[in-house]
């Protein structure tokens, strides 16, 4: 039987880091997660996924060392406050190998990019169906206009040239 989830925006989050640093990690009600899932037999057969992220708001959580003067030289969030993605295809390889892929917008740039898809379980909760599902990969700062730089103690570069998100998404029927 094929089944339709949606994604729960309430249980949803991204981490966004780079080698040696946290840069963010976005939770709470004011991030907007879109989307759905169709699974048969615990496989997922299609998905679409759209979510938007804002990191210049009080309600969000946002976990880093030196959080303000990271995020608003790294994203200039003033200015640009939101992060989004949105799915134009997703592509199934074997039973837990499948690629999602999309257009990134940050700092009002947007590249398609290729992400991975993972489904991580299927569960019973007070009742409720839910699933978890896992969205990892990795992009070029530079493409985004994310060039700030931040030095060791002993001025070595601390930020990797790599930008790693993880999308943890749960889902329910």
């Amino acid at each position: 039987m094929n089944i339709k989830w949606a994604i729960d925006s309430n249980q949803s989050d991204v981490l966004i880091k780079s080698r040696h640093a946290i840069i963010a990690y976005l939770s709470g009600p004011v991030n907007i997660f879109n989307g759905y899932i169709d699974i048969q037999d615990d496989e997922i057969k299609n998905a679409s996924v759209e979510f938007s992220l804002n990191v210049n708001t009080p309600e969000t959580k946002l976990e880093q060392i030196d959080a303000q003067a990271k995020l608003k030289d790294f994203f200039d969030i003033i200015a640009y406050p939101i992060i989004s993605f949105k799915s134009t295809s997703f592509e199934k390889v074997a039973k837990n190998i499948n690629f999602l892929k999309g257009n990134l917008t940050i700092r009002n740039i947007t590249k398609y990019v290729e992400l991975d898809a993972e489904l991580i379980a299927i569960n019973t909760y007070n009742g409720d169906k839910k699933a978890a599902f896992e969205i990892t990969g990795q992009i070029n700062r530079n493409d985004f206009g994310l060039a700030y730089q931040s030095f060791t103690q002993t001025n070595g570069l601390a930020m990797g040239q790599d930008i790693k998100l993880i999308a943890n998404l749960e889902l329910a029927v």
